[in-house]
């Protein structure tokens, strides 16, 4: 099995935010503060090398890191 790019924890936010939920949302599911999803989405972006959530959320559909 190929190692993730991603923690656990920020492929889990992201698998969060294509359903479509907010920060706080996910906050509350994750019982994490909003700015340490922010901080996880942040992270998730610069180690993808894109730029925004919808740049991350393509390159982890395209790498199987995430799916719809």
């Amino acid at each position: 099995m190929s190692k993730s790019i991603l923690t656990r924890r920020e492929k889990e936010v992201f698998e969060l935010l294509i359903l479509n939920k907010t920060t706080k949302e996910i906050a509350q599911e994750l019982d994490i503060s909003e700015k340490t999803v922010r901080n996880h989405i942040s992270n998730a972006i610069q180690k993808l090398g894109v730029k925004g959530r919808a740049g991350a959320v393509v390159e982890l559909l395209k790498l199987k890191e995430i799916s719809l």
